[in-house]
């Protein structure tokens, strides 16, 4: 059993943050003119109170289940604190969700009160309440009058219910997993699982203070985003803002100024393909000076490792970093001291390009099931590629009897106070990824070396065989893939089969110049089966990935897309990731007809 460091539950954690930063802004939200408005602590600290009170009007007690689908707001915040402060349990869901997923998640936790963001979400899930037993009442956030949390804030203000202290043990929340191999499973995580973590990263960070600001752009729905940013940001005292949408993220990022971001490479390497593309479309004077930027970075990060220095090289990395780098941290606010990100690895390329722009990004690794974090870079300790060392009072073995022999990996296990209850109602579950002695299997294969730091390796469950025996890893292959300008996104599949293949997203934002310039249709379809496109793909790929991969691992043929992998056609899971089967599914003849033809 761990000793918990005080706060050790998410009440105290809030409340004493609310006492302490009173007069600190807490969140930004846009209003109608387009520019961000704050609220203090103390405002939120009291619409937390009213609200805790109202749901005791409502009858949920300690331990009863509270829900919400909601994308992150300021109501987010709010609901969830006020049902802490009940000891009740906390179940977000996304907006973009199927109706069976939340019908599911909804029925699974017994919520008891669901919260709901706006009123076309409300219509959809009418029936609920008379289908599900444990639903008593369902809450609109938008909007007056009775039914809303507004009603029930003002409820609540005329009835003043004092908060409890959950135990660190006690249930804080079920995060709900995206379901890639099954129906989700709904994680159990307690209060000192998530105060444990986010105290545990705030060691990584200490220059982490309250005068610091971040831009949400995760969804508060996963534990990533609710330890490393919510629960983090409001222990420091510090400030939230919101973005509006995907779309307004750069003009967001120019307005709100944030000094750290907690985001995954999928946004970065978005950044970075874009600045790649713009320059190499513009080309001339603009190309050749962002070309000297970086080969003088590059040039100065090698002379630094081999313990060298020139003054040439020092003085062409000034005038880079003013003319070419500059600009992009402009582009981010110009405030950002860096960023963490999680849910994948970063590429090393495009680490070191960031790095060298003067925005560091720290790779950090974990799961829903342990709070997340297990290990993390930071300032004052970092190896690009790798993802950090284990957080304080987190242990890490790596198991190789699950692996071919003699392999220098194997299955990664963590210990420590972040480790999940185990899985709501899904005991068999849970004990196939526990271990006797309190660990958790993480799935991941990974590698420590000797100064403690991880290096993922693959993902256990999904590695496949190829008929020749040859073990593939092909999140390796896509991540490398992916970095390709003209490729939006990419499935590796040949499980049991005699070689890879590859199912490839074009970017067509990207190839538009090349299209323009050979008279080509700009039509997405048309040009994902256009045949000089193809070619010019597949060339890269296997520039990509020669000399880095075995001959048996790169794909030997090919299928073209234009439909690109997301959330809302059901390909991608929430937090980014591929659900293979979904995929395979979807293309099944094609991907067959690759292995049949001649």
């Amino acid at each position: 059993m761990y000793t918990f460091e005080k706060p050790d539950n998410l009440v105290d954690l809030f409340e004493e943050s609310i006492a302490k930063y009173p007069d600190n802004p807490m969140f930004g939200t846009k209003n109608e003119a387009g520019e961000y408005e704050w609220v203090t602590y103390r405002r939120i600290g009291t619409r937390v109170d009213n609200l805790r009170a109202g749901l005791a009007q409502l009858g949920v007690t300690s331990g009863d289940a509270v829900g919400i689908i909601a994308n992150n707001r300021i109501e987010w915040a709010i609901c969830a604190f006020a049902a802490y402060g009940l000891g009740a349990r906390w179940v977000p869901m996304y907006e973009a969700e199927l109706t069976q997923i939340w019908k599911y998640i909804v029925t699974d936790s017994t919520i008891k009160v669901l919260f709901v963001s706006k009123p076309d979400i409300l219509e959809k899930i009418a029936a609920f309440p008379r289908e599900i037993k444990t639903l008593e009442k369902m809450i609109l956030i938008d909007g007056a009058g009775d039914g809303t949390m507004a009603w029930l804030e003002e409820l609540g203000s005329r009835n003043p219910v004092p908060s409890i202290k959950p135990g660190p043990h006690d249930v804080a929340a079920l995060i709900y997993t995206s379901g890639t191999t099954g129906d989700p499973k709904g994680v159990l995580l307690s209060h000192g699982n998530f105060t444990s973590n986010s105290l545990a990263g705030q060691k990584f960070y200490p220059e982490f203070k309250q005068n610091d600001r971040g831009l949400s752009i995760l969804p508060w729905a996963h534990s990533y985003a609710q330890t490393a940013e919510l629960y983090t940001f409001i222990n420091l005292g510090a400030s939230l803002s919101f973005m509006e949408n995907v779309k307004t993220l750069p003009a967001d990022m120019k307005k709100v100024k944030p000094t750290f971001l907690i985001a995954v490479p999928r946004v970065f390497n978005k950044i970075y393909d874009g600045i790649q593309a713009r320059m190499s479309q513009e080309g001339g004077l603009k190309k050749r000076l962002f070309d000297m930027a970086v080969g003088s970075a590059r040039k100065r990060r090698e002379l630094e490792a081999a313990c060298r220095s020139s003054l040439l090289t020092n003085i062409m990395c000034r005038l880079g970093d003013r003319l070419v780098f500059s600009k992009i941290r402009e582009g981010f606010g110009g405030s950002l001291r860096g960023a963490m990100t999680a849910s994948a690895a970063m590429n090393p390329d495009i680490s070191r390009f960031f790095f060298d722009a003067g925005i560091p990004i720290y790779d950090c690794y974990g799961m829903t099931e342990t709070s997340p974090a297990i290990t993390m870079n930071c300032p004052s300790a970092y190896k690009i590629g790798s993802v950090g060392r284990a957080i304080d009072k987190v242990r890490i073995v790596i198991d190789k009897s699950v692996v071919e022999e003699g392999a220098e990996d194997g299955e990664i296990v963590t210990y420590g106070p972040n480790v999940m209850k185990g899985y709501h109602n899904k005991p068999h579950a849970t004990s196939e990824v526990m271990t006797a002695d309190g660990g958790i299997r993480t799935g991941d294969r990974g590698k420590i070396d000797k100064h403690g730091f991880l290096f993922i390796t693959g993902r256990i469950k999904e590695q496949y065989k190829l008929e020749n025996g040859k073990f593939v890893f092909p999140t390796s292959l896509e991540e490398d893939i992916r970095l390709i300008p003209y490729v939006e996104n990419v499935m590796i599949f040949g499980e049991n089969k005699p070689y890879n293949v590859c199912l490839i997203v074009p970017d067509f934002l990207a190839l538009a110049k090349f299209a323009k310039d050979r008279g080509l249709p700009a039509d997405h379809k048309a040009l994902a089966e256009n045949r000089e496109v193809q070619e010019l793909i597949k060339k890269e790929v296997a520039a990509a990935l020669k000399g880095k991969y075995g001959g048996y691992e790169i794909p030997k043929k090919f299928i073209f897309i234009h439909e690109n992998f997301t959330v809302e056609n059901g390909t991608l899971t929430q937090t980014m990731k591929l659900k293979r089967r979904v995929v395979v599914n979807q293309y099944k003849e094609m991907i067959e007809g690759l292995y049949t033809e001649k």
